[in-house]
């Protein structure tokens, strides 16, 4: 099994080659030490877990991944985020990027549509201890009303048009990282701020591949 400090070395060598579209030469170090304090190993199956630490996706059941690391600490430095921080995740998956933004932020609220991910991510994130973050069952394509504004949002599911009621539940100053586009044409890595007047700009980073949002929207 690789360990957290081969797959750091396998996400610099990624931002150096992506940070002409990324716009940056490293990531935080902050994010940078979250993600050597989560053990990506307990969020995969037993069959998966000597793969945990490669740079790529890996299967976690029902058609669905959990992200390549790299995307995973790309994604958390674009949310831009302090230990004050309220940030919404839509599509919990395994836990791992939740459990990742645990770390920085002071609350996480996390969604999942597919109830057997669900609970087995509940579990796996109460179990490690994980206190600031909150899931649920339900479609995140609506986003989590009750518990907004929010600073960041986070989709770690394609969509086919950024998600309205997403951009709504963003405090002014907040920003969403969110993939955009169908698999067979194409999807980008989009950053979406939201000023203090509640314009909106809108950043594409990175192509990228992502499984698509489900749910009936």
């Amino acid at each position: 099994m690789h360990g957290n400090e081969s797959m750091l070395q396998d996400i610099s060598t990624e931002v150096e080659l992506t940070r002409h579209l990324i716009g940056r030469e490293r990531l935080s170090d902050d994010v940078m030490a979250a993600m050597q304090r989560v053990p990506r190993h307990q969020f995969v199956g037993p069959d998966m877990r000597r793969h945990a630490y490669i740079n790529g996706p890996l299967p976690i059941g029902h058609g669905q991944t959990i992200s390549q690391p790299y995307i995973v600490a790309l994604m958390t430095d674009l949310a831009e985020l302090s230990k004050e921080s309220r940030v919404l995740e839509v599509g919990t998956g395994s836990g791992y990027q939740a459990a990742v933004l645990a770390e920085l932020a002071a609350e996480v609220y996390s969604i999942e549509i597919i109830p057997d991910l669900a609970r087995r991510a509940a579990g796996r994130l109460e179990s490690l201890g994980y206190t600031n973050l909150h899931t649920r069952l339900g479609d995140g394509y609506h986003g989590w009303p009750e518990q907004a504004p929010f600073d960041a949002i986070l989709v770690t599911a394609a969509a086919p048009e950024v998600p309205q009621p997403l951009v709504g539940q963003l405090k002014p100053g907040g920003r969403l990282v969110i993939p955009v586009g169908h698999r067979d044409f194409g999807q980008e890595l989009l950053v979406l701020r939201k000023s203090e007047d509640g314009a909106v700009s809108r950043r594409e980073i990175l192509p990228v591949v992502f499984v698509p949002l489900t749910g009936k929207h």
